[in-house]
This record gives structure tokens, sequence and C-alpha cells, in this order.
């Protein structure tokens, strides 16, 4: 039986598509393998979002032709998003890759990877190079980023892993906001929504073969359909989907990541108050405090209209969780920009953030700016601002120590496998010793212990209600009363 490992770099969107290749090449007779030196087939499924990403994945490819040398035999490919922007230059650079597969061909990579086997050349689909004509080649295959029938399916008789708790749910492909430091538009393409119909079988189906929670995702989530499906009783499409999901019987627990601020309107927020399997939690991308930088980016929104959301949002759910991300150190970035970012941070107390020193990316407008900043700058201020979001996601944390959270279980922890982890409705991680047999249950945990991002607890009673948020037990209130 041939034997195939995929590493995944980057975002949700990625996992999921990184899912559908390894259930494609899982139904063809392929064995999916935790060692690339074990693998017959070695794929990287890429990140371009920022250049760490595209480093790493370069880096590792470079590594693996070690193997190449070692093993002829074996197939070596680029999948996604650096794959769709940088193209076959991948193949000239890095002798041993076989694949370089775009983001809209990942219902294909086991048809590719078999004619390979099968021809013993390279296949170069669905990515742009300019200086490449699809007529001088016929192995070259390009959609343009437009959608391919058959490219946003789920494989329906995937075999979901024992007692799989999780799964993500991909509602959307593509961006039309053209924030100035971003390459999505151009590895991912314009908006295109699938129909609520579609959706929701996709859910039932998962939800039928045993998972419990559910993560919608999209470039801008909250932004899904507005092109093609017309508002009904005042509720955008999204808020409409989040509906429709939220009736499927024995799902516990809906999520979705990630938003847009401009996509946050009244009905999504009155949805955290009427749909209880909704989670308290937000990650709600910042990127600046400053107003300046936001408009150089090409936000469309200010920081005084993102801290009055914030403000809305928790008054809507009680105790909810709102994580961001935010880049420092991009072009034309005062001290003062940033010092208006810091005391945004230091104001909002965010459950836990994601920060990233600003990278320029190829053909995106902010990459032709002036003033670009020093990194050694933007260093100091990403460490600077790290500091502060630690701080709050400790006190986040430590506010929960003594009381019992209810813990979706998702199996063994990756840091520790003989203890088990889970998450809370508020998406923060809790190891805990119990029977594996727990996994793929929701429980109740009595946290003991709050040690960084990590919550340690012991279990209490195991329990199937999905409406309770992370404060049970000792208290009275409703997590989603108004």
């Amino acid at each position: 039986m041939p034997k195939f490992f995929i590493k995944t770099y980057g975002c949700q969107m990625n996992e999921r598509d990184s899912d559908q290749v390894a259930h494609s090449l899982i139904a063809r007779g392929y064995e999916r393998v935790a060692k690339e030196t074990d693998a017959d087939v070695v794929l990287l499924n890429t990140c371009s979002v920022r250049d760490m990403a595209d480093q790493k994945a370069l880096g590792k490819m470079g590594m693996l032709g070690r193997i190449a040398k070692e093993r002829p035999h074996v197939v070596f490919g680029f999948l996604g998003c650096m794959a769709q922007a940088r193209g076959e230059s991948l193949l000239k650079n890095l002798p041993h890759v076989d694949l370089v597969v775009g983001t809209q061909k990942f219902h294909r990579v086991a048809d590719y990877v078999e004619e390979f086997v099968a021809r013993k050349r390279a296949v170069v689909a669905g990515v742009a190079d300019p200086g490449h004509s699809r007529m001088d080649d016929p192995r070259f295959s390009i959609v343009d980023i437009a959608e391919e029938p058959g490219s946003q399916e789920t494989i329906r008789d995937q075999q979901l892993a024992s007692r799989q708790a999780t799964a993500f749910v991909s509602i959307m492909q593509g961006c039309n906001m053209h924030c100035t430091f971003c390459i999505v538009p151009q590895t991912r393409g314009a908006e295109r929504s699938r129909s609520i119909d579609e959706i929701v079988r996709e859910v039932r189906d998962l939800v039928a073969r045993g998972v419990k929670e559910v993560t919608l995702l999209g470039q801008i989530v909250n932004l899904y359909g507005r092109h093609g499906i017309p508002k009904i009783d005042n509720k955008s499409p999204f808020v409409q989907l989040l509906e429709a999901v939220h009736r499927i019987d024995r799902l516990e627990r809906l999520r979705f990541t990630s938003p847009h601020p401009i996509g946050f309107r009244d009905d999504l927020i009155k949805a955290f108050a009427r749909l209880p399997k909704l989670v308290e939690h937000v990650h709600l991308p910042l990127q600046s405090g400053s107003n300046k930088i936001l408009k150089a980016m090409h936000r469309a929104y200010t920081a005084e209209k993102y801290v009055d959301l914030v403000r809305r949002i928790r008054q809507a759910r009680k105790s909810i969780a709102i994580t961001t991300d935010i880049i420092v150190g991009f072009p034309g970035e005062t001290e003062t920009d940033y010092r208006r970012t810091r005391d945004l941070v230091e104001q909002i107390q965010f459950d836990n953030a994601f920060i990233f020193r600003y990278s320029p990316r190829r053909d995106t407008p902010a990459a032709e700016m002036s003033e670009q900043i020093e990194e050694s700058v933007k260093e100091e201020r990403n460490q600077d601002l790290l500091r502060v979001v630690n701080e709050s996601a400790r006190r986040a944390n430590e506010r929960l120590v003594g009381r019992d959270v209810e813990v979706l279980c998702e199996g063994r922890s990756k840091t520790n496998p003989a203890r088990l982890m889970g998450r809370t409705r508020t998406n923060k991680i809790v190891v805990f010793e119990s029977d594996e047999r727990l996994a793929g249950e929701i429980l109740e945990v009595q946290i003991q212990q709050a040690n960084g991002f990590s919550l340690y607890g012991t279990p209490v009673l195991p329990t199937s209600r999905a409406s309770k948020g992370d404060h049970v037990r000792d208290r009275t209130d409703s997590p989603w009363r108004t």
C-alpha cells in the first residue's frame, strides 16, 4: 500500500484543504503516515500570507532533497497559496519537486499524484506563471482562480477519524477586500459562496458521523453570500446560514472564522444573544489601533468603530472571549501609531492575540509603499505587544481557576500524550487526565491551574448540555442573557 505525508502551514482553510487531499488519497488506497521518511508521496500545503510561512515551506522542501537522493521514487509536491503565487518557479529552484498544485485544484491532487507516478514526469496544475503560456506545455493546467466544478466539494464518503469531535467546513472561497498587505485575493481569487443547502447537508453528514462541533471557514466568513443570496427579514446570508446550521439535531457547538469588522452588523451581533449553539468566542482581526495605518491598510473601519463593536458583542453575550490579529511595523507606522495600537490592546483586554511583524508580499500595494520599517523596530514592537497580550491572556485564564467549565474532549494532548485535551466554548485549551474513551465527549472539568495559554484540571461529570458557556455549576446566570 503506498503511503503519503502532508504537512500544513497557515490557516484553518489550509487544514481543511489538506483533509480533503488526504481523504481523496485514502480513497485511492493510500495510507497516511506521520513521518515524511516513511512516505512515498510528500506534500507541503503552503501559506503565502507572511514571508516566514513561505520560508518555512521552502526550507522544509529543501531539507527533503536528501530523501529524494536516497529514495528517488518518492513524489514531492507543493500545494496551496505559495504554489498558486510562485507557480513553476518552484520546479526550477527545487529540482526534486514534482508537483505544484494551486488553490483551486485540491480535488485533483490524487489524479496528479497517480499521473506522475505513472508517467514519471512533473505535473503543474492550477498555478499561474506570467512568463509561461499554457500553450507552451500541455502539462500546464490553469483555472485563473475561477471556480472549477468540484473544487469546493467535500468528499462525502470520507471516513472520519475514530470519535472525531470537531470538523472544519468551508463555506466560501476568495476575498474581495484587497487589504494592501494581503496576497489572498491573488491566491484564492474573488468571493465565491456555496449554497446554504449544500453546507447544511455537509454539516448534517458530519454530525451523523459523530462530530459535535463545526467551524465554518471563509477568508471573510461573515460576508458569506453577499453577492448571490438575498436578505430575508433583514438577516444577512451569513446569519441565515448560522440559523440553518444551528437547527441541525445533535450538533452541540458552532464556530466561525475569520470575520471582518465591517461584516459584523446588528443581525450577527443579535445572533450571539439568541443562538445557544453559537459559542462564546469571536476572533475579530484588528490589525492596527491607528486610524492612519488602518486607512493605509484599506481596512474600512476606525479604531473607535472597532472598540464600539467589541462593546456591543460583549453586551450581547456575557463572558464572550475575543481574540484578534495585529500587524506591527506596517509601512509608515510611527512610534505614535504603534502606541495607539498598544493602548487599544490594553483597553480591550483580548483573551489572546496573534501578533505579526509586517512582511512585504510580492504584487501587493504595501510592498511598494515608502517608509518601510526596519526589522529591528518591527521585532521590538512585536515583543513589546506580545508582553501586553500575554498578560491579558494570563488574567483571563486565571479567572477560570476554581471554576467548572464545559470541555469538548478532542483526544490525547499533542505535547503530553499521557493526558487528554479539549477546548472550552471560549476556545481555551484544557489539559486533564482521564480515560481516553472520553474522546469526542462533552464533559465538565474543574480548572485547577492556569499556565501560559493552557488550563489544567480534573473532570467532574460528563454532560451533553451544549448551552452552558465556560461558567457552570457555580453560576445561576445564563451566558446568553442580554
